[in-house]
């Protein structure tokens, strides 16, 4: 059975179309119009081994918050419906990921209950142009559509762009483990009440 899904969303400030294929190779196909969000959204397909097709229109002409934020809305429908009923995945993913004196761990749970603990602080307000607190602003609307649990911790790091990109290979290779299908597990529910 194919894990993948393709969802749109039109509204009058963006218009969005995500494609996605859980049991991918790590392709990406990123037009945006944010390219510092675009080098994240790469790590969020080359280390959790996901084929992402990202499209974006939006009024950057005021700025990029609706756009990283309708983005991370749609990602998180689109994995919501690539998963489907959750039965045989892990469930549960955490990573650990460095970079030179940076560090972050991500975990996060395909509970149905969105919520997100967010406990990064940046060096710097922007990163190539990009306003780091728009970060906060993508996992949210991810956490809201994707209906899991997600904790964000920088441990350390002084360079913005370490930073940044720390965490985001750190949620791809947390996601990826998540919705890996467990063969012990079968087609059960991961959770002992029998939904999730």
């Amino acid at each position: 059975m194919a894990r993948t899904a393709r969802v749109k969303r039109d509204t009058l400030e963006t218009q969005i179309a995500v494609s996605i294929n859980l049991d991918g190779s790590g392709k990406a196909s990123l037009d945006t119009g944010v390219a510092f969000l675009e080098h994240m959204l790469d790590q969020i397909a080359r280390h959790g081994m996901f084929d992402l097709e990202i499209s974006a229109k939006g009024d950057l002409h005021i700025d990029a918050h609706h756009t990283v934020e309708d983005i991370g809305i749609t990602l998180g429908q689109a994995f919501a419906k690539a998963i489907g009923d959750k039965r045989g995945i892990r469930r549960y993913g955490h990573a650990y990921c460095p970079l030179d004196e940076a560090l972050s761990r991500v975990v996060i749970d395909f509970s149905g209950r969105p919520g997100l603990e967010y406990h990064v602080e940046f060096t710097r307000a922007s990163i190539g142009g990009f306003d780091s607190e728009l970060f906060y602003e993508f996992f949210q609307g991810f956490v809201n559509h994707a209906g899991v649990t997600l904790h964000i911790d920088t441990l350390r790091g002084r360079n913005a762009h370490h930073i940044a990109e720390t965490i985001f290979k750190a949620f791809g290779r947390a996601l990826r483990n998540a919705v890996e299908l467990d063969e012990r597990l079968g087609d059960q529910m991961p959770s002992t009440k029998g939904t999730l």
